[in-house]
């Protein structure tokens, strides 16, 4: 039965572990870690390198090529052995070893990176043993040991307090709270309704993944490892399903399309051919087989397994640049769909770091800023910044601003006692040597604080306070308070002598006001506009965090994602709406107040329900459930947990939201890029397969006829595959490199059930193809009919061929808008336009080559024939841009 430390005594607790307040012996706490094993979250099996390779030959994509090999190999055994040319195979093989090598490749540099960001939490933990205190590997603590915390130490595993000295613990990764949590000895009784105390009230156990940022305690250890309530929710990840990305969708719904014409093509020309020929011995079977082979080769875009993975590995690259590290190429396209950005509060749209950002009735700034930091047990660190408890870290960076900073102040004031904090009297109080004299400094609530005041400093000096002082005191905290301030005041009193008694009662009376300070965790200074343009963009933003709905609602006004109070929601007032209500009423609430993990994984839900693309960024381990529930997750990679870290899709280096909206960006550029290089590969495989059909229907036709037939073949298979891997792809290839067209911002997210060719790219693949393959057709006629040539014709179609590709891969730099209205330089595809250009004109002119190819010497005249032809690919696409801007307008 699960045991609730929280809600029963020490001495209940130290004999449930069977231990004492001395700790454990050595004997019994090696013999514990042997039987328990160690402290630490169990980490997935990592996938072995060959099951990785095995895995990017699994795409749907992959498996054409790999049957195409199959048939490329099985008509070269089916013919005589002095015709057998495996060419075919081996350039097949040779792309789907590069294309595989290259996602594993990638996926292994994110792992490595991902290595970098990995931080221990607690590396060492203070621990009795044997009733001394010593220090271990915190992955050796086990259950019944007791350790020792401090202010600075990260709690290393779950445990009940026993002894308690003004101790607060900062609990952000676990809670969502920013502000630390008072932490008490005192048992917490158990609900009268049954329901689970929430984590973050349970000020009896410190957890796993918290830090004591004040004062110290010591606790017996109850959990550890994957028993904690981080392992708890480290462990319930690993049954979440891992789902496609809406690219994988798209790419395997295209191979699905591409696997029906390829085996319709092929099935139709084979039997035609027979039948019309009337010949079914084996030579005209393998001969009819070679053809409907060849179609299946032109059908098969060859190089865009390999095009995608490369633009994709080129889109992560740039990411990891601009500070994200994408764990899977696939999933920087996601953000190009996101239309949903569920976001933690703390730490991710705020600074994680309370600041003071007002003071209200105070004519003597210095004094105030003084007195606060004097009564703080906060000291400057190394680097400028604070270092001890959040807001007392805000006091000091408070008083660094506005006059001498707090080691400067204690030099001339050191301190010579103290009353200290405790959650009862609301207040700290130190005494100092000042150069005029002792002098006592007090902070806390300010209604405790004005309640043991008598005097106010006017910026002259003390005078005695009147009723409508209190009243503007009051009225100056309720104003910062309902803005989400955290208010503080502080106050002072000259001493005579140093007290002899430093009890509450004795001290803390007939202070003399000196002013508030109003503090908050601020927004990051990027963020709001970060905002501004995902509502640009189409993309809501949806903040949800464990904090006050107060102050939830002041920083989501501040930063724009609400305009009125009503948008947002407690998860307690979530927890009162049904399944069925909430997915009806999601869209009306774009702030979660304290809320719990399951909460976040519920709006996650909820959004997905209704097909939005939904993204969870966070850093807590609260985060990782919503985080491994959404479409993708970002996590953060210098204030994330590792179990946040190990199931997010993207990490931002930076933990910089903006860097979120620069994703998108790319992600969308990444798919747009795609589009064009599926665009400009289909429409060529297209060609070639109207140019191929048309050729063995008309040939047949001729033959019918009793007319002079034409020649065996329009291109032969290790001709569509140099178009198709050499000629097509290295401009695809460079079209990936295309910069962002200027409105990519401006428009809303696609659909992820939008279909590949939406947008009427289906329409310009169909017409692109048919031109090109017509006037690859006709290049062979002129070649064959005028130059009385069999292999002039097939040598003009194929340069009519590749040099079409070449100039209609200039065409594909923008969708629908001319290519002379494009601003920006892509000199890489210029580089690979000249690069094909050269190859092509190489295998054609250098004689071994040409004869590997079966092609024949053209003349100047067949050239400037073949050239002409495929230049008019590029004022027909331009004119039909034109008609179809027209018509859209």
């Amino acid at each position: 039965m699960k045991q609730d430390f929280y809600s029963i005594t020490e001495e209940e607790t130290l004999s449930a572990v069977a231990s004492h307040g001395d700790g454990l012996t050595e004997e019994e706490a090696a013999r514990r870690l042997e039987e328990n094993g160690r402290n630490k979250l169990a980490e997935g099996k990592k996938t072995p390198l060959w099951k990785r390779f095995l895995q990017q030959l699994a795409d749907p994509m992959i498996i054409i090529l790999l049957v195409a090999a199959v048939i490329s190999l099985v008509v070269s055994f089916a013919g005589p052995p002095e015709e057998r040319e495996f060419a075919d195979v081996i350039i097949i093989l040779s792309v789907v070893i590069i294309n595989a090598v290259l996602g594993v490749v990638q996926e292994s540099k994110a792992e490595a990176a991902i290595e970098a960001l990995k931080q221990m939490t607690a590396a060492t933990t203070k621990v009795l043993r044997d009733g001394k205190q010593i220090t271990v590997k915190s992955e050796e603590l086990v259950v019944g040991d007791v350790i020792l915390l401090e202010a600075g130490d990260a709690v290393p595993a779950d445990a009940r307090l026993l002894e308690c000295a003004s101790l607060k613990c900062e609990e952000a990764a676990m809670t969502g709270e920013s502000v630390p949590v008072e932490k008490s000895v005192a048992a917490i009784p158990q609900r009268e309704d049954g329901r689970e105390i929430p984590l973050g009230d349970r000020k009896s156990m410190v957890y796993m993944g918290g830090t004591a940022v004040y004062g110290r305690a010591r606790a017996v250890v109850t959990a550890t490892g994957m028993d904690t309530e981080m392992g708890k929710i480290a462990g319930a990840l690993a049954e979440a399903k891992e789902e496609k990305t809406p690219l994988q969708l798209k790419l395997a719904q295209l191979s699905k399309i591409l696997t029906y014409v390829v085996l319709g093509i092929c099935a139709f020309i084979f039997l035609f051919q027979l039948l019309a020929a009337g010949d079914f011995g084996w030579g005209a079977i393998l001969d009819t087989f070679i053809i409907a082979v060849s179609l299946a080769v032109a059908a098969i875009p060859e190089g865009l397994a390999a095009v995608v993975t490369i633009e994709l590995s080129i889109g992560v690259t740039r990411m990891s640049k601009k500070g994200a590290v994408i764990r899977k190429m696939s999933a920087v396209e996601t953000l190009g769909c996101t239309e949903i950005i569920c976001s933690d509060k703390t730490g991710t749209l705020t600074q994680n770091k309370m600041t003071v950002v007002e003071t209200a009735m105070t004519e003597n700034e210095p004094l105030l800023a003084r007195a606060m930091a004097l009564a703080s047990d906060a000291t400057p660190g190394e680097n400028g910044e604070a270092v001890g408890e959040p807001t007392e870290c805000a006091l000091v960076n408070f008083a660094g601003k506005v006059g001498p900073d707090k080691n400067a102040l204690a030099a001339e004031a050191p301190r010579i006692g103290e009353i200290p904090f405790d959650s009862d009297r609301k207040m700290m109080t130190t005494v100092c040597q000042t150069a005029d004299g002792l002098v006592q400094y007090t902070k806390g609530a300010p209604d405790e604080i004005l309640a043991r005041c008598t005097a106010i400093d006017d910026g002259t000096g003390a005078r005695p306070m009147t009723d409508a002082d209190r009243e503007a005191v009051l009225a100056a905290n309720k104003g910062m308070a309902d803005r989400a301030l955290r208010v503080l005041a502080a106050a002072y009193k000259p001493l005579t002598a140093a007290p002899t008694d430093y009890s509450s009662a004795a001290m803390e009376r007939e202070l003399v006001f000196c002013g508030l300070t109003g503090m908050i965790d601020p927004v990051r200074p990027e963020v709001k506009e970060a905002i501004n343009e995902c509502r640009t963009a189409g993309i809501r933003p949806i903040m949800i965090t464990g904090d006050h709905k107060d102050t939830a609602v002041a920083i989501a006004t501040e930063l724009g994602i609400i305009s009125s109070p009503e948008e947002a929601i407690t998860g307690a007032e979530l927890n009162e709406i049904s399944d069925a209500d909430f997915a009806e009423d999601v869209q009306k609430y774009s702030v979660y107040a304290r809320v719990q993990p399951e909460h976040k994984l519920r709006i996650v839900r909820a959004w997905r329900a209704k097909d939005k693309v939904t993204a969870m960024t966070g850093d807590g381990v609260n985060d990782a459930p919503s985080i491994k529930g959404a479409d993708i997750g970002v996590g953060m990679g210098i204030t994330g947990t590792d179990v946040t870290k190990n199931v997010a899709d993207m990490i931002l280096a930076d933990d910089n939201f903006a860097t979120i909206v620069g994703a998108a960006e790319e992600g969308r550029r990444i798919y747009d890029n795609i589009r064009r290089a599926i665009r400009f590969l289909l429409s060529s495989n297209l060609a070639e397969v109207v140019g191929i059909f048309i050729f063995t229907v008309l040939g047949l036709f001729l033959s019918g006829l009793g007319l002079p037939g034409l020649g065996d073949n329009l291109l032969l298979p290790t001709h569509i595959l140099f178009v198709n891997l050499i000629t097509d792809s290295l401009p695809a290839l460079a079209l990936g490199m295309e910069a962002a067209e200027a409105n990519i911002m401006n428009r809303p997210p696609r659909k992820k059930n939008e279909g590949i060719f939406a947008g009427g790219m289906a329409f310009d693949i169909t017409y692109e193809g048919l031109f090109i393959g017509l006037l690859t057709l006709t290049a062979y006629l002129i070649g064959h009919y005028v130059f009385h040539d069999d292999n002039d014709g097939m040598t003009m179609a194929f340069l009519t061929l590749s040099m079409a590709e070449i100039f209609h891969s200039y065409n594909m730099r923008s969708e629908r808008g001319s290519i002379f209205s494009v601003k920006s330089h892509n000199k890489l595809l210029f580089g690979a336009m000249a690069l094909a250009f050269v190859l092509t004109l190489g295998v054609i002119y250098i004689p071994f080559f040409r004869e590997a190819f079966q092609f024949a010497p053209v003349s100047l005249g067949e050239y400037a024939i073949a050239l002409g032809l495929a230049f008019t690919v590029l004022p027909v696409v331009e004119l039909v841009k034109l008609l179809r801007r027209r018509i859209g307008k």
